[in-house]
């Protein structure tokens, strides 16, 4: 007797043919192309926006400070996410399998932990820097020099490296959960788990900086206000040359603080429903769907995007520097020099 049904559809398999393969879930044509378009934008955004700050920072001597060393070195962290991260990531959603070895899977898991630590711990050193600067604009240029500048971005990067390499290369992150680390193991995957113990490290690793950085803002712009208040009250009066020159320094250091205060806004944002479901996830047995992980994780990656944005729209300096080197001035002879703050 013949049946109306239709046949099962056939199960497509990441490596077809192969024992152990993990099943692939396709996206039909036109899906596909999209995501590939959307994702490959983020990532050639990220690389370039962020490789703009950093030569920008580090080929125009006017650039050289304290503060923008710091930035430049955030701008390093947000450019390997593009490299490092985006690219096989944007693989791995659009296809739902992972083919790029068992051995990188572990340096995806290292680097992804790696650089979003490295960049909280940067924008933290950078919100301390602003209070300075804020605070006290003409004592600042001496208690927050190139080396102390130096000093807390090897800290945040060798803490970021060490501490991202001790638990997902070792596999310290799947301590407890060898059952569920087996179950979900097959060919052309890379599943990344973590236990209770260190989901909870890794959020106050997250959450402490983020208050430190609150707490700092908040007292720069009430600062900021204050100071603004009292330059309105004396704009009727006569006032001394040095008491003009520090409005005006306080001033920039103000402005600075702002556009620094939006790219941590953003930065917790984009990270914090990532963290949350990681909490969520590791007590209530892992129960987020795979598309929702993926939304969040890409949600946290194109942060690494925003912040050339940001300096875009805020720094005049900065849209300058883009136009000298996109339009290749900067290969001339003591282009290094030019003015960036000229009117």
């Amino acid at each position: 007797m013949s049946s109306d049904l239709p046949p099962p559809a056939a199960v497509q398999m990441c490596y077809e043919g192969l024992n152990g393969s993990c099943v692939k879930t396709s996206y039909s044509p036109g899906p596909r192309v999209i995501l590939y378009i959307v994702f490959g934008f983020g990532c050639v955004l990220t690389v370039f926006g962020n490789l703009l700050v950093i030569i920008s920072i580090l080929h125009f001597k006017q650039l050289h400070s304290p503060a923008n060393f710091l930035i430049a070195s955030l701008a390093g962290a947000d450019l390997l996410v593009g490299i490092t991260l985006m690219p096989f990531s944007t693989v791995r959603t659009v296809e739902s399998c992972w083919y790029f070895g068992e051995g990188y899977c572990k340096f995806y898991s290292w680097f992804d932990g790696s650089f979003c630590y490295a960049s909280i711990f940067h924008l933290c050193f950078i919100s301390i820097d602003r209070y300075v600067a804020v605070t006290d604009p003409l004592i600042y240029p001496t208690r927050f020099t190139i080396s102390v500048s130096g000093i807390c971005i090897a800290v945040s990067w060798l803490f970021s490296l060490g501490y991202s390499f001790s638990i997902f290369y070792t596999g310290a992150n799947g301590v407890g959960l060898e059952e569920l680390v087996s179950a979900l193991t097959c060919v052309g995957g890379c599943p990344v788990v973590v236990n209770q113990n260190w989901v909870l490290v890794n959020f106050m690793l997250f959450f402490i900086p983020t208050l430190v950085m609150i707490v700092i803002y908040s007292k720069i712009f009430l600062i900021a206000k204050q100071q603004a208040r009292k330059i309105e009250r004396m704009s009727n009066k006569p006032e001394k040359s040095s008491d003009s020159y520090k409005d005006r320094v306080a001033k920039r250091e103000r402005k600075a603080a702002t556009t620094l205060g939006i790219a941590v806004i953003a930065f917790l944002i984009s990270w914090l429903p990532y963290f949350i479901d990681s909490i969520i996830d590791a007590f209530l047995g892992f129960i987020t769907p795979p598309y929702i992980y993926e939304i969040l994780v890409w949600w946290a990656y194109y942060n690494s995007a925003m912040n050339p944005l940001i300096y875009a729209f805020f720094y005049p300096w900065f849209r300058k520097a883009i136009k000298l080197i996109t339009t290749g001035q900067v290969l001339r002879e003591n282009s290094s020099t030019i003015n960036l703050f000229a009117e």
